[in-house]
Order: structure tokens, then C-alpha cells, then sequence
């Protein structure tokens, strides 16, 4: 495995081209990651010790925060794009078989003239990802590469050079893992710390897809196909972890765990606040919504929505009494004579 080598895979072929291009990331984050320790130390923590391990916590919930903003609004991107759904149909089905060009194009410009009237952007769901990969692919180099900078082994790496690397590295969780120990490396009672949160992880993401696929699916309009590939994703995505986990340093698993619990508690308040449409979850909106509208009416003194539904029912059966069943036939315009 590439932490049982004194030289750091990462750092060689294709991943160590990606890599070099995501210096500037790695750079930043080890800054960060660094200046959050030193506020730990500051406020009486052990310079060695539990303060590197609540430095990587906080350098991921810092991240997490930054991107929450476009993941809201890749959130409230989504629903309208969903919103849509039936109006982009039409479209499709009125230029459906037809492939010569100016059909196309004619297509293309009521897509884009129906996003604009809307303001939906249909790649702007894309951006959160785009980002986060990258941030996150930076953060698991940066843990694992950290070993091998103490042992003099890969050059420094932003604010890690070779004495606050073997600092790092010397830490131990009450005295039990020790933040460069893998499952092979560590003693009997590091091996079960590493158990323990390998199977939370496993735990974060079985829960987070079991959820989804209860609560934010809708079940008459998926198809059978989604369904078992949310089955697949649901039961195999663990079972990789436990192989991968198990092979981690444990730094690396402690960045992985609190982002799997903040993905975790993401995706619940994302099921919460914008359910997909159809979905059990969106029900359940429905049925907050409506409480919650009601009740601001009773603070305001105005009347339910029940009551305002009987008024107007009221109201429209009076219509129907005083002028009949008989719609009103609309009169055309007449021309004016010249």
C-alpha cells in the first residue's frame, strides 16, 4: 500500500500530475489547518495530542461551511429546474422527431429563453461539486502525504515542513491510535479505534442513502433501473469503505468521518427544506407549510386558509345563485366603421 513505502505513490504518474495542479488547494489548507492549531494551543490545549486531531475536525467544517452558500443555491437551482419539469416536456414533445437544424436550434432557443424567464441555471447544480471534489481530494493528499514529509521522505508541503510534521505524527488519541497508524501498523486496541470509525463511516453513508431512497424519492415516477442503482450505491459505497478504511492512516479517516456526518446532516436538512417533488418527504413540507402559514395568520388575526377556502366557496355559489350556471360567452370586438 502506498503508506507502507518510503516513497508517497501520490506523488508519481497521473495522480501526481493532478496533484501538482492542486498545490495551491493543499498549500492553503495546511495554512488553515496549522493556524486552527495554534488557537487550540493558545487556549491550553497540548501542542501534541488531541489538538491536531480537532485541527483536521475544524479545517472540515471550515470547508463545509465556505460551500454551503452554492450548495444552497445549486439546492434551490435543483427544485426549480424540477418545477420546470412539465414546461421543458412540452417542448421536447413539440420538436420531438424533428433533427434538421433549424428545429434544433428552435429548441434550443425556447430552452434557453424558458431558463432565462425563470432564472434557472441548469449548470449551476454543477458548481458545488466541482468544487468540493477538488477541496476535499486535497484534503485526503494532504493527511496522507504528512507521514512521509516527518520521515524526510517528500519535500515540505505549506506549513508542514519536516519538524511540525513529526509533531503531527506523534500524536496519539487517548493514548490509543496514533495518527499515521493503519489497521496492519496499529496494536490491538488501535486496531479497534480504527474498527470503531471505519464502521461509523460505513454507518454515516449506509443511513444517508437508506434515507434518500425512503424519504426523498418518488416512488411512482422512478423507475426500476434508479431504483436498483440506489441499491447498489446503498449496500456497495460501505462495503468499499471497509477495504479502503482499514488501508487509511487514521488522520485520514478522522477528515472522513466528519465529512460523512456533515454530508449526513446536510442531506437531512436538504430532504427537510427542499424534497424532491412527489417524494414522502415533500408531503411532509406540505403538511409543515401549511401549518406554519395558518398559524402566522392566527398571530396577524387573519383567517385560516380553511376559512378562506369556505369563503371563497361561499362566495362562488352565491355567484352561481345570482347569475347562473351559464358561463358568460366572451363578445367579440366590434370593428369600427370608417
Amino acid at each position: 500500500m502506498i503508506y507502507n513505502q518510503d516513497q508517497f505513490i501520490l506523488d508519481g504518474g497521473f495522480w501526481g500530475w493532478l496533484y501538482k495542479l492542486l498545490t495551491p488547494v493543499e498549500w492553503l489548507m495546511t495554512q488553515i489547518m496549522a493556524i486552527l492549531h495554534k488557537l487550540l494551543v493558545l487556549v491550553g490545549m497540548h501542542p501534541v495530542g488531541i489538538s491536531w486531531v480537532l485541527s483536521i475536525i475544524f479545517l472540515v467544517l471550515v470547508v463545509h461551511a465556505i460551500i454551503f452558500p452554492m450548495y444552497y443555491k445549486q439546492m434551490k437551482s435543483m427544485r426549480k429546474l424540477q418545477a420546470l419539469a412539465p414546461k421543458m416536456q412540452r417542448i421536447n414533445n413539440k420538436y420531438k422527431g424533428k433533427n434538421d437544424p433549424a428545429s434544433k436550434e428552435a429548441m434550443s432557443r425556447e430552452m434557453q429563453k424558458l431558463y432565462q424567464d425563470n432564472k434557472v441555471n441548469p449548470a449551476g447544480s454543477c458548481l458545488p461539486m466541482l468544487i468540493q471534489g477538488p477541496v476535499f481530494m486535497c484534503m485526503f493528499y494532504t493527511l496522507s502525504a504528512i507521514p512521509y514529509i516527518a520521515r524526510g521522505k517528500r519535500a515540505t508541503l505549506g506549513a508542514f515542513d519536516q519538524a511540525t510534521a513529526a509533531e503531527f505524527t506523534k500524536t496519539k488519541v487517548f493514548e490509543l491510535v496514533g495518527v499515521s497508524d493503519t489497521f496492519g501498523t496499529a496494536d490491538n486496541s488501535g486496531k479497534i479505534v480504527i474498527g470503531v470509525f471505519v464502521l461509523l463511516m460505513c454507518a454515516c453513508l449506509f443511513f444517508m442513502q437508506r434515507f434518500q431512497m425512503k424519504r426523498n424519492m418518488n416512488h411512482d415516477a422512478v423507475n426500476q433501473q434508479t431504483m436498483t442503482m440506489q441499491k447498489v450505491m446503498m449496500w456497495g459505497f460501505p462495503v468499499m469503505y471497509i477495504f479502503s478504511g482499514i488501508a487509511m492512516p487514521f488522520a485520514v479517516l478522522v477528515y472522513w468521518l466528519t465529512n460523512n456526518v456533515c454530508n449526513l446532516l446536510r442531506t437531512l436538512w436538504q430532504i427537510r427544506n427542499f424534497p424532491t417533488p412527489g417524494s414522502p418527504a415533500a408531503k411532509e413540507k406540505e403538511v409543515r407549510d401549511h401549518k406554519r402559514e395558518n398559524a402566522r395568520r392566527e398571530r396577524a388575526g387573519e383567517p385560516s386558509l380553511e376559512e378562506e377556502e369556505l369563503q371563497r366557496a361561499k362566495e362562488e355559489e352565491e355567484r352561481k345563485l345570482t347569475q347562473g350556471f351559464q358561463r358568460e360567452q366572451p363578445q367579440r370586438k366590434r370593428k369600427k366603421k370608417k
